[in-house]
């Protein structure tokens, strides 16, 4: 019967892909031009309410691209439209609110350090991607994207920072009266993400309201926007601008991309964090089986065939005991690594008071840090004075008996990533920093950009006010009560870990030969089959460089849009395929 449906709705389509006549609407105004498909870089929109027949909708569906995620929306009967490929369609479960641009108010200008703009370089296409992959959502095709650039039909709408040039959001709009002569006439706002590394607020808002404004001159009635029913923040954000709720549904085709939504969330809700969840969904979307084991401690089982392999995050069975005790134990690991000749810097275990003073005298400046912590706890950089290194060594020993004082090296912050010996990714770590809008304090700005940050990062990014940001804002000159000058930045922390609010910025193309082979080297020095090695060096494009410490169970979330969670599945289960095909 499913096949009978599906050869119906298919012939259908053929039978209506010659433009149908425009017809005359009961009060006089033109229907919209039948069975209409706009090609957006991510996929299709099917204007359901230009099809007359509910066959014709499911059968576009059925052609969908592997690779993209096709949308009809409008769409008058969603169960019938299902009823033609039950096995293949489901009705989406988002909701979709109206903002009525009659009525709609444009924002009075206001300062902030980004602007929004139209796209108009290939390599804003290429940033425009570099979000989606790292919001986890669908990439544009480029080409398509970049030909459609005159077109009045699709906006691409960018936030991008004053200072850096670099691109911070994306909006897509699309005229329903140039798409497709809607009557009414009106527009609609898609696939809108902002960078997870962003630090200025505001900037879904005004890529929203850049939208509106835009269709509001171009004399469109309304704007509509569909959203994921339990999406509280966006729907939050929408509802503040105006948009009212309107019942308007929609239908899309089960296959990969699309599975967390047919399947109530493919076990999206058992507890799992991104960095487990990012290669429980790689291992699902290549047929493997998947068995939460503790989602709280990030453990699960994959299976596929006759092999079963236990995880934690990215640590698996393969990673041998011994390998995990030479990268847990900093010390350890820096003696490895110098002993097979690579570049290190100088270390000792805190003693009694004579020691550690005259390790400080002799670096000038030092790191302290537990032997074996993780996550960047009780960590303290660049410490030139005996009363600020004593302070850190007692704070670090609150998370290892042990306590490392290191050679303080300049340098930006490199994580390279490498799986089965090979550098799979690399990346800018950037302390957490806030920037001033000359009116709320640092502590405020601390509060925003650190829910911002959490909020990108499912959680597992905040920035701790603890003695360590206190010292760093103190060596600056300010306090936490202090107003920072509209525009300013300040670093409030000196360590650039994630989880204490850093942020991460790919570098894998940039990244100089000599880095690259001494981080594989590294690997295999450690024999370890899954690390990320944490590198202090001048530049990345340059060979001079440091070995700080290897991560035995690096974050693979942080590194999209690399194919770590590809290359972390390919170790475990080497005959396993990633087919972009439809279920």
């Amino acid at each position: 019967m499913q096949r009978k449906h599906a050869q119906q709705a298919q012939r259908a389509l053929r039978l209506g892909r010659e433009a149908m006549p425009q017809a005359e609407h009961p009060r006089g105004h033109t229907l919209p031009r039948g069975n209409v498909i706009a090609t957006c870089g991510w996929g299709r929109l099917v204007a359901g309410h230009t099809f007359a027949d509910p066959a014709d909708i499911a059968a576009a569906l059925l052609e969908e691209q592997p690779g993209q995620r096709d949308i009809a929306f409008y769409v008058d009967k969603p169960h019938v439209v299902v009823s033609h490929a039950p096995q293949q369609l489901f009705v989406d479960p988002s909701e979709t609110f109206r903002l009525a641009l009659n009525n709609y108010t444009p924002a009075r200008a206001a300062r902030r350090g980004f602007t929004v703009r139209r796209l108009r370089s290939r390599a804003d296409v290429a940033a425009v991607n570099a979000i989606y992959r790292a919001r986890r959502m669908v990439p544009v095709d480029p080409a398509l994207v970049w030909g459609q650039r005159a077109e009045r039909q699709v906006v691409y709408a960018l936030a991008e920072d004053r200072d850096t040039g670099e691109v911070l959001g994306v909006a897509m709009g699309l005229d329903h009266a140039e798409a497709f002569a809607d009557p009414e006439p009106g527009s609609s706002l898609w696939a809108l993400a902002v960078s997870p590394q962003a630090s200025h607020p505001g900037i879904g808002e005004a890529l929203t309201r850049y939208l509106a404004e835009h269709f509001q001159a171009r004399g469109r009635a309304f704007m509509d926007v569909s959203v994921l029913h339990d999406n509280a923040s966006a729907i939050a954000l929408y509802q503040k601008l105006g948009f009212q709720h309107i019942p308007v549904f929609a239908v899309k085709r089960r296959n990969a991309i699309n599975e967390p939504l047919f399947t109530g969330g493919a076990g999206s809700g058992d507890g799992l964090n991104p960095y487990a969840r990012i290669i429980v969904d790689e291992a699902r979307r290549r047929g493997i089986r998947v068995e939460v084991i503790d989602a709280e401690n990030g453990y699960f089982k994959l299976s596929l065939g006759g092999r079963s392999v236990v995880c934690r995050e990215s640590l698996s069975e393969l990673t041998s005991a011994v390998a995990m005790s030479r990268c847990a134990d900093k010390r350890v690991t820096v003696r490895l690594l110098a002993q097979a000749g690579l570049q290190v810097p100088r270390q000792t275990l805190a003693g009694d008071a004579e020691h550690n003073a005259a390790f400080l005298r002799e670096q000038g400046a030092i790191v302290v840090k537990p032997v074996d912590g993780e996550q960047g706890k009780g960590i303290a950089v660049n410490l030139t004075s005996t009363d600020d290194m004593e302070a850190a060594i007692e704070n670090a020993s609150h998370f290892g008996e042990r306590v490392l004082l290191e050679q303080y090296c300049e340098g930006q912050d490199l994580r390279i990533v490498v799986i089965n010996h090979q550098v799979v990714a690399a990346a800018i770590r950037k302390p957490a920093t806030v920037v001033g809008d000359g009116q709320s304090s640092i502590a405020q700005l601390i509060d925003k950009q650190s829910r911002r940050r959490a909020a990108a990062t499912g959680g597992e990014s905040r920035i701790p006010v603890d003695g360590e940001t206190r010292r760093c804002i103190g060596l600056q000159g300010h306090a936490l009560d202090d107003v920072l000058p509209f525009g300013q930045s300040l670093a409030v922390r000196k360590t650039a870990n994630l989880h204490t609010g850093g942020t991460i910025h790919d570098v894998t193309d940039q990244l100089h030969p000599a880095l690259k082979n001494a981080a594989e080297h590294a690997s295999r020095v450690l024999d370890v089959p899954v690390t990320g090695l944490d590198f202090l060096v001048p530049a990345v494009d340059g060979p001079e460089h440091v070995i700080i410490e290897a991560n035995e169970r690096p974050g693979l979330a942080n590194h999209e849009p690399q194919p770590t969670a590809q290359r972390f599945v390919d170790l475990l289960f080497p005959g396993s395929t990633l087919e972009e095909t439809h279920t």
